[in-house]
């Protein structure tokens, strides 16, 4: 269970409707395999010892006591197990016969919880083979050595109307919620269900583990298709999808650490009027959960599409709203044939269109120096033309010379100092144009910059508003390439020579046959791996050694342990020394859920990133039986 992941499953058993005795060997069955799988947390369906659809025979003094007895069977079989189970039945207890979820684990009865309509309150005791257990709507049962796991329960919860239940269990503290169901199948009822269980996880900051029956109940009336999710904060991690298999198995790891941390400013403390405390054996969980290596964007074409031609909207939208406000007359950028100015390019001008503004009040500007290569500035230029835009050139070879000779630097020093001149004389120029035309500057720098501070300070750090800096460098990749396939033809294959284009600053002198010197990828290590740890440090909080973790499976094959923990450890330092510059960035619209904006990410710019790294370092395994990794060239 190390960083806080724990294997549930949600099952579906054969049953014999009626049959308590059959019924109760397969649930035993399924109770071993899953213990053979190193499942901590087993979900069995509603009335899963007798079968859903037992109907009024769940009242028969025959039925009640045939549950009892094998209850106690299988709370035996469990003596040696590290599974907690939830089984359903029917028990009768102060006159009522109530569907109920046992919870069993190492051979004892922890609780149980019965389903009743409206959630009003019970609690007390019920009697089963002469021994009482806690009986009760709000019982939580805790991990007492994993103090991130709490578990709810809500038996047979309607997917077609709002449950206030899970709601109130997370309220009470539970960060896993687990649904012994018994919906039945209609031919809309798996999406109903992955949109219900989706919400109710989202809206919660909780997991749910819903267990429907199998289709080996009675089909008398309706059809069951053994239709399991696992739910986690509104992303399905695993789902056995209707009549796929008879018993439905669905198997996954929830990361309970995480859910306690979106929960943080989301509910107050607020104990459980009932705990139950259970221990679990400490082992190391597996992972086969679906761990994204690109984690910003969709797999699928169409849904990627669809979020690709949402972010343009948002970006234009947003500029048009600060151009109105400002009362700014026109737009202004440098465009350098990148992809991040291309963008910034394309969304100035669905801006313009918007309005209803003509291009030519967009002014596009490349301002070549030493490192600018003939490509870029051919791209730049014919892409400013395709367009419709205004295009303007200015060289900034003798006015940077010029300040170079002002401040008494070596033009053959290939220094910082040598760089960040042209990038904030590009700025300059940038500025004092958009003030002679009444303009706004509009900045291009992405979220992948902005965490890793990879720009000039009061260079291109700077803009009047940054339509990018909510979008990190890998998905930026996919909504130039949108674009291009929805447009002209002459504008689309400008776009895909830019995409083709290695990342680089440009601040270099290039190689004598013309080519780019200057690879940011080479420097500050792959964008990749970088929006991975972005993610998953400011999105999710997750420690250092949890994001190596994770990187080490979602990039199994194409980087070595040693590769992901040379650049996160780069990725560390960068992001708490460059805060200084995120202090003072300029305006730019949320996109997606993670963002570095001054508006949005508070922290101080001397923070030190030291116990970062210690938590990285002593947690990793020891190259060769003595410290962390050892990687040649990082400091």
């Amino acid at each position: 269970m190390k960083d806080g992941f724990i294997k549930v499953k949600a099952v579906s058993p054969s049953i014999e409707v009626g049959n308590v005795a059959f019924n109760k060997s397969e649930i035993i069955k399924e109770i071993k395999k899953a213990e053979g799988e190193g499942v901590k947390i087993l979900v069995l369906p509603e009335l899963s010892l007798t079968g859903v659809t037992i109907g009024d025979m769940s009242n028969n003094s025959v039925i009640l006591s045939a549950c009892e007895k094998e209850l106690s069977n299988i709370k035996f079989a469990t003596k040696d197990s590290d599974v907690l189970v939830f089984v359903g039945a029917p028990l009768s207890y102060s006159g009522t016969v109530y569907s109920c979820a046992i919870a069993i684990k190492s051979g004892e009865i922890l609780g149980v919880v019965p389903k009743i309509g409206k959630m009003p309150f019970l609690k007390d005791y019920i009697t089963l083979n002469g021994e009482k257990y806690p009986l009760g709507t709000d019982i939580l049962f805790s991990a007492s050595n994993m103090p991130n796991l709490t578990i709810g329960v809500v038996v047979g919860d309607a997917v077609s109307t709002p449950s206030p239940k899970g709601f109130f269990l997370s309220e009470l503290g539970a960060t896993v919620i687990v649904n012994p169901s018994s919906s039945f199948e209609l031919v809309t009822s798996d999406e109903m269900r992955r949109a219900s269980f989706t919400s109710k996880s989202y809206a919660t900051a909780s997991a749910y583990i819903v267990s429907n029956p199998s289709e080996t109940e009675s089909t008398s009336k309706n059809i069951y298709s053994s239709h399991n999710l696992i739910v986690e904060n509104g992303e399905i991690l695993a789902e056995s999808k209707p009549f796929q298999s008879k018993t439905g198995d669905c198997v996954s790891e929830i990361d309970v650490n995480y859910l306690a941390s979106k929960r943080l400013s989301k509910y107050e403390s607020n104990p459980a009027l009932t705990s139950v405390n259970f221990k679990l054996e400490l082992t190391k969980t597996s992972l086969t959960r679906k761990v994204s290596s690109h984690p910003f964007f969709p797999k699928g074409k169409e849904e990627l599409a669809n979020r690709c031609e949402k972010i343009l909207t948002m970006q234009s939208r947003s500029l048009a709203k600060r151009l109105t406000a400002s009362y700014s007359s026109g737009m202004v950028l440098g465009i350098s044939g990148g992809l991040d100015s291309t963008l910034a390019l394309l969304v100035c001008v669905k801006c313009a269109d918007y309005l209803g503004w003509d291009r030519n009040k967009i002014t596009a500007i490349t301002m070549p120096c030493f490192g600018t290569t003939n490509r870029t500035k051919s791209n730049a230029t014919e892409l400013c033309k395709a367009l419709g835009v205004a295009l303007k050139e200015i060289d900034i070879f003798e006015a940077t010379r010029v300040h170079f000779k002002d401040i008494g630097h070596d033009e053959e020093n290939h220094n910082v100092v040598y760089e960040n001149a042209q990038a904030r004389e590009r700025t300059q120029i940038l500025m004092d144009v958009a003030n002679s035309l009444g303009a706004l500057v509009v900045g291009t720098g992405d979220l992948s910059e902005v965490a890793l501070g990879w720009s000039t300070y009061n260079g291109d750090h700077m803009s009047m508003y940054n339509v990018n800096s909510a979008l990190p460098k890998t998905l930026i990749r996919h909504v130039v390439a949108h674009f291009a396939q929805n447009t002209e033809e002459n504008v689309k294959n400008i776009l895909l020579d830019i995409l083709d284009t290695p990342v680089s600053p440009e601040l270099l002198p290039a190689k004598e046959n013309g080519e780019i010197e200057q690879k940011t990828e080479d420097i500050v290590g792959p964008y990749e791996l970088h929006d991975f740890f972005i993610y998953n440090f400011v999105g999710k909080k997750f420690a250092p050694s949890k994001i190596y973790r994770l990187a080490l499976y979602a990039f199994d094959g194409k980087y070595s342990e040693k590769t992901i923990y040379k650049w996160l450890t780069v990725f560390i330092k960068r992001f708490f020394t460059q805060q200084f510059k995120r202090a003072c960035s300029p305006d730019g619209v949320r996109i997606g859920s993670v963002s570095l904006s001054k508006s949005d990410f508070d922290m101080v710019s001397d923070f030190s990133y030291k116990a970062f790294l210690e938590e990285l370092d002593s947690s990793l395994p020891c190259a060769k039986g003595g410290g962390p990794l050892v990687v040649e060239g990082l400091k």
